[in-house]
């Protein structure tokens, strides 16, 4: 069977990828056009980044990453989030056949399918074998991780393809031995091309992706240049092999990390606090628990542990795969020494760094009770368990800008599905050829049954709402203003621009807002007073959209002094706007030039 598939791989390894995709995705396939899985979120955020992207470079013909029509005037630069330029691409295409919806959804299941593709290739490049290759794609292919990310509309995260091509190029690299690397100049520059094209295209891609692949890989290089190959750097041809690396990567890198480095120069993307990050610290529970999506245990987790942010804490390694990779360990070949280290030095340094800065269990710190004596000194009953996550939270350069640390779980779980083709590939040496088939049925198998998802049950359509429509028919350049202000802070605002084409003083600013919107924010929470007014008017706000179920969620957490939506309406009318159109829950008023002295004088 492996020669059988090894003579028609590709195409039939091609198909049993895109029937994984659509099977574990499903239904998905059949709302591809006009809806996106699950709850409107940061998926209608990169709706709107597919939208953008086609319409800056095929219709406005202008730079995609400088949206002047955002936080208006100041204006705002795509680099204040994740942009994954790499998942777009790969959207585009279908964006300009089906519209940016459909590009969205294509682009998830080519990164689904791309995702098998690449670590089959790669591992059974590590282990000859297409059926252990086979085995590791699936199981990548297929984490309940990647199903938890795209519910919750994490494009970006989605687009995991590039690491095992980086991996598989940098184990090549780490594997040639001093001696050994004149003699494989070929194989040096292949790896170095393939590892630098892996870790281009990941910053490509995702910026949590590529800072966290550059620690794991460093930690791998470093535990083999301590413990194995001293000698590395009096050698010339490692130079000569790690600066191939460096050349190769070099354009893809600065391409995807300059618009970045430069925001953070100037001070736009700050530090978090460490409360933040802490609540985004992984437990060891999160890697043993199936997904809350699992077709038969979702619904018992889901009531019996905290999953509250279920979408990041989603990390079931597999008991399945993680058996064969144990198994794989214990039977291991002499001669894939090099590739178990690096396995295990990846998936440990992966683990304790998804770990966060303090030790966790089912979603909640775990806590020292200190002595009587230290808790008079110290002012505090208990004290967190820390981990070398919170050294680096403090000293290392930019690793306080991320938010969830539990997203180097992705590492881990590579490094696990690569070792269970190693595993499959020794089970098969164990059995008599007479019974692979039945072995191959029941790893496969089991595999799909212990990540497999109930079907997506929910779907959200995504359109312009009345109000965009008609927007898009008045004349004139009038920026818009939402009420509740905070509703200019909001994925669906900014999606909703590429139709009513009216500049917008908000965006999804997320966790780095631009000066000008972190200024007016607090401001605007009194609107409509003459001062939050004047400051609109200033922006060249000329249409202000109150949309009345949010300001009655407002009132209700008393978050605005008004008693009902009426009571705003009126304080409204009494301040000069002009009420100029009802669409279902939105009142559209209008600011227009000089409106107090001009409606006073009216009056």
């Amino acid at each position: 069977m492996n020669n059988f598939l090894r003579r028609r791989a590709f195409p039939l390894i091609l198909l049993w990828f895109i029937l994984l995709a659509v099977v574990f995705t499903w239904p998905l396939i059949l709302h591809s056009v006009n809806e996106v899985a699950g709850e409107i979120g940061d998926n209608i955020y990169f709706v709107w980044m597919v939208g953008w992207l086609k319409k800056a470079l095929f219709e406005l013909r202008t730079n995609p990453l400088d949206v002047s029509f955002l936080n208006y005037p100041e204006g705002w630069n795509m680099a204040r989030t994740e942009m994954a330029p790499a998942q777009l691409l790969l959207a585009l295409p279908f964006a300009l056949i089906g519209g940016e919806i459909f590009g969205y959804n294509m682009a998830l299941l080519l990164s689904f399918v791309l995702s098998g593709l690449i670590m089959t290739y790669w591992v059974r490049h590590l282990t000859g074998s297409t059926l252990a290759g086979l085995l590791s794609g699936t199981i990548f292919a297929c984490l309940p991780y990647r199903q938890a990310h795209l519910l919750i509309g994490h494009f970006n995260l989605s687009g995991t393809q590039w690491l095992p091509l980086f991996f598989w190029g940098w184990f090549d690299l780490l594997k040639i031995r001093p001696e050994g690397v004149q003699q494989n100049r070929s194989l040096r520059s292949k790896a170095a091309l393939l590892a630098a094209l892996g870790l281009g295209l990941t910053a490509l891609t995702s910026q949590y992706y590529f800072f966290m692949l550059v620690l794991v890989a460093a930690a791998q290089a470093l535990f083999v240049l301590i413990f194995h190959e001293r000698n590395w750097l009096r050698q010339k041809e490692t130079w000569s092999s790690f600066g191939l690396f460096l050349l190769f990567s070099l354009p893809l890198v600065v391409l995807a990390e300059l618009p970045f480095l430069t925001l953070a120069g100037s001070g736009g993307m700050p530090d978090r606090d460490w409360g933040s990050a802490r609540m985004y610290s992984a437990g060891l529970t999160d890697f043993l628990l199936p997904g809350t999506t699992h077709f038969a245990l979702g619904d018992w987790v889901g009531a019996n542990f905290n999953r509250e942010i279920w979408n990041e804490a989603t990390l079931y390694v597999g008991i399945i795969s993680l058996g064969l990779m144990i198994y794989g360990l214990l039977r291991r070949d002499r001669t894939d020494r090099r590739i178990w280290q690096l396995i295990l030095c990846g998936s440990l340094v992966g683990l304790v760094l998804a770990m966060g800065t303090d030790l966790h269990w089912n979603a909640a710190p775990v806590e020292l009770t200190l002595p009587g004596f230290l808790q008079e000194r110290l002012g505090r009953e208990t004290v967190p368990i820390v981990l070398p996550g919170l050294l680096l939270f403090k000293y290392f350069p930019f690793y306080a800008k991320l938010r969830a640390m539990m997203r180097f779980g992705i590492f881990p779980l590579l490094l696990v599905a690569c070792g269970a083709g190693f595993g499959l590939k020794a089970l098969l040496k164990r059995v008599r050829p007479s019974r692979h088939g039945w072995v191959i049925f029941l790893c496969f198998g089991l595999v799909l049954l212990d990540f497999l998802p109930k079907p997506i049950s929910n779907f959200s359509e995504v359109k312009p709402r009345p109000v965009d429509l008609w927007l898009a028919e008045q004349p004139g350049d009038g920026s818009v203003m939402r009420i509740p202000f905070e509703l200019n802070d909001d994925q669906a605002g900014t999606y909703y621009t590429l139709y009513n084409g009216k500049p917008f003083i908000g965006g999804f600013f997320n966790a780095f807002p631009p000066p000008q919107y972190s200024r007016i924010s607090g401001l605007m929470d009194a609107f409509p007073s003459a001062e939050t007014l004047a400051q609109a008017e200033a922006l060249g706000v000329e249409y202000i959209l109150i949309e009345t179920d949010a300001v009655r969620e407002r009132i209700e957490d008393g978050a605005i002094p008004w008693s009902d939506p009426d009571e705003l309406f009126t304080a409204c009318e009494d301040a000069g706007l002009v009420y100029t159109a009802t669409f279902d829950d939105i009142i559209v008023y209008r600011l227009m030039p000089m409106h107090g002295n001009e409606n006073k004088n009216e009056n």
